[in-house]
């Protein structure tokens, strides 16, 4: 593997560990005000953060590459409103979009083909990512200020389980 396509991977496990942070941190948004399900959304998130991370550690590894770790940034806590947590968390989702594709375009330039195909799961489940964050935001618009629809979104997102993810 070219030393460019390993660091980026590198890079990577560390913006996935960072996702998990900046969703626990949404998560204790929701919990404080008592929105659980939306809690429960985020925690769910944070899980599926941390598995990338480790697919990612683990094709590292299955590839005799080593594995850097760096500290993990605070994630910044500046909204207030619910709405404005729901745009942050679609907007690291582009983020992290970008960033998987730039390591699909470095592994293709090098004709890293094992990575390219090992990255078509992280691009099917971006897609999935933004598409679920754009919806909470639309569903949030829709009923958001309705305090009973508030209260049915929360319950329906209380009802979200964890599934590892397969790969």
């Amino acid at each position: 593997m070219e030393n460019k396509v390993s660091k980026l991977i590198n890079d990577q496990i560390n913006k996935e560990m960072y996702s998990a942070y900046l969703y626990l941190e949404f998560a204790n948004h929701f919990t404080e005000r008592g929105l659980d399900g939306f809690a429960n959304w985020y925690n769910i998130q944070a899980k599926e953060e941390m598995d990338h991370a480790l697919k990612f550690i683990a094709y590292l590894h299955d590839n005799d590459e080593k594995v850097t770790y760096e500290a993990i940034a605070k994630p910044e806590s500046k909204s207030k409103e619910d709405i404005d947590v729901l745009k942050a968390a679609y907007a690291h989702e582009k983020f992290i979009t970008a960033s998987i594709n730039a390591i699909y375009a470095e592994a293709s330039k090098v004709n890293d083909y094992r990575t390219t195909q090992f990255l078509d799961w992280f691009i099917s489940e971006q897609a999935e990512e933004e598409k679920n964050a754009a919806d909470l935001i639309q569903k949030m618009d829709l009923f958001g200020s309705d305090p009973r629809a508030l209260y049915l979104l929360d319950h329906e997102f209380s009802t979200r389980s964890y599934k590892p993810s397969a790969q």
